[in-house]
């Protein structure tokens, strides 16, 4: 696994540098601006670009503009947003214009480990959406027309979440402890429910959710 690492943060940045380094993962590059982002991605063209959203020069979505010019310049990168904030417009842009697949975005706080960390990355080089829980949350407020969520019950609502984070069957029956007849029984109802047909690509389904929830209104 190859990757650089782009936060004007040098203390985090250094110590998940250092982090990665450990579990493996080669670090080609790391840098503490969006401009030296994009520059490293295109000299190196690691596997994926791990950036955070609020970078200089403007330290606003100066990371939304490096991912965007990094898969335009270099497509088969993959992109990891890594950010302390949740901006729910980001959210959605990058969903959209990344639904190719090779992308994430994991809100810091809820990387419990090391492993989740490197999990994410792999899910991501394999060409993935990987999405924080809250962040599928805020795509659904924003994007969604909550009568067609009203449809669904609790559970299969649980399970429509991690469907959205591209979360395949089997680590759906792992996350809410399910036997695998019972999980493919909701996303039958899931699909049912919000009239989508049945695909067996997990990243093509969370594109049809995604879709359906709003995405691309």
């Amino acid at each position: 696994m190859r990757v650089i690492v782009a936060d004007d943060s040098a203390l985090l940045r250094t110590g998940l540098v250092r982090l990665l380094q450990d579990a493996g993962v080669s670090v080609l590059a790391e840098v503490g601006d969006a401009d030296a982002a994009v520059a490293a991605a295109i000299e190196h063209e690691p596997d994926v670009a791990i950036l955070d959203i609020r970078m200089p020069p403007g330290n606003r979505d100066d990371g939304v503009r490096a991912a965007d010019t990094i898969r335009s310049e270099r497509p088969a990168v993959g992109i990891l947003l890594l950010s302390a904030h949740l901006q729910a417009s980001a959210a959605l842009h990058l969903v959209e214009r990344h639904r190719v697949g090779g992308f994430g975005y994991l809100l810091k706080d809820h990387v419990a480990g090391l492993e989740v960390m490197v999990d994410a990355l792999e899910r991501v080089a394999a060409g993935e959406t990987v999405l924080d829980p809250d962040v599928v949350s805020a795509i659904v407020g924003r994007g969604a027309n909550q009568a067609r969520l009203d449809r669904l019950t609790a559970r299969e609502r649980e399970v429509l979440s991690l469907m959205a984070e591209g979360r395949s069957n089997a680590a759906i029956c792992r996350r809410l402890s399910m036997a695998a007849r019972t999980v493919e029984t909701h996303i039958a109802s899931i699909f049912t429910k919000l009239d989508l047909l049945v695909v067996d690509d997990d990243h093509r389904r969370v594109r049809a959710v995604l879709a359906h929830l709003g995405v691309d209104e």
